[in-house]
């Protein structure tokens, strides 16, 4: 059983996976201000409250957005399961081509969905990560990661929304009964739940009409399950993606290679 972290800006994704198995799959909040000993008792008792032996952990995979976060959570891991974590970057093998500009630009996120997208699903697909930031990522029918789009996250758009405007108050992530709101929360939630899933749904039109071939398409992360039941496209809900990327990333590196689907 490994232990899978994917530290975002917003939450840590925390998961255990075993032979393809997600054991479970929660999420924390980023914290920069934890110090080592806060984030080892959060993951201990993470453990706990699943029930799972920390004997039971034989090893541990992070991806992480938010670099200054690396060496406290690293340290904290080390320091709770005795085993060296691998952290998602330069040298470890991923066995996904990409084909970008600076490929080493390309966030640790993207490319564990990437991976476990192409692996899950196959070619061609498209990825979108709801969280702080919605991005998008794209594997072509050859297996090749080709680029994507980022675009502000359904939070950020609320928050600034709210944030630059005198009377709009805050509001829970709901879809309204109708798209054509009767009143001020009406209004808003149709166009940040709405006005998200149609961007998506175009976003996905576009991507098949320059591709020329249409895609199977799967969607993740804590915001998915507010943005995704109202796209009109056909789009997988999978909220152990990211970990499930990581478990095979883990694999690749170590002595467990993994069998093509």
């Amino acid at each position: 059983m490994i232990l899978a972290l994917d530290i975002g800006n917003t939450n840590i994704v925390i998961g255990c996976m075993e032979r393809e198995t997600c054991c479970f799959v929660e999420r924390v909040s980023t914290n920069n201000c934890k110090t080592e000993l806060e984030y080892v008792v959060d993951f201990k008792t993470l453990l706990e409250l699943y029930r799972i032996p920390i004997a039971d952990i034989t090893g541990c995979i992070v991806a992480s957005v938010v670099p200054p976060l690396n060496n406290i959570v690293i340290s904290a891991l080390q320091k709770l399961l005795h085993v060296p974590p691998l952290l998602v970057g330069p040298g470890l093998k991923t066995g996904l081509n990409i084909l970008m500009d600076n490929p080493g630009q390309v966030g640790a996120d993207l490319i564990v969905d990437a991976v476990a997208g192409l692996y899950y699903y196959g070619a061609p697909i498209i990825m979108i990560d709801l969280g702080t930031a919605t991005t998008i990522s794209v594997v072509d029918k050859n297996k090749n990661y080709i680029g994507g789009m980022i675009l502000p996250g359904v939070r950020v758009s609320l928050d600034s929304l709210v944030n630059r405007t005198s009377q709009l108050p805050r509001i829970s992530l709901e879809a309204p009964k109708k798209i054509i709101g009767k009143n001020t929360i009406d209004c808003m939630k149709s166009g940040i739940i709405l006005g998200q899933a149609s961007c998506l749904d175009g976003m996905i039109e576009r991507i098949w009409d320059e591709l020329g071939y249409e895609t199977n398409v799967v969607a993740t992360g804590g915001l998915a399950p507010s943005i995704i039941p109202h796209c009109r496209k056909k789009v997988i809900h999978d909220n152990e993606l990211t970990l499930k990327g990581l478990e095979i990333i883990y694999r690749k590196n170590t002595e467990c290679p993994v069998a093509e689907r």
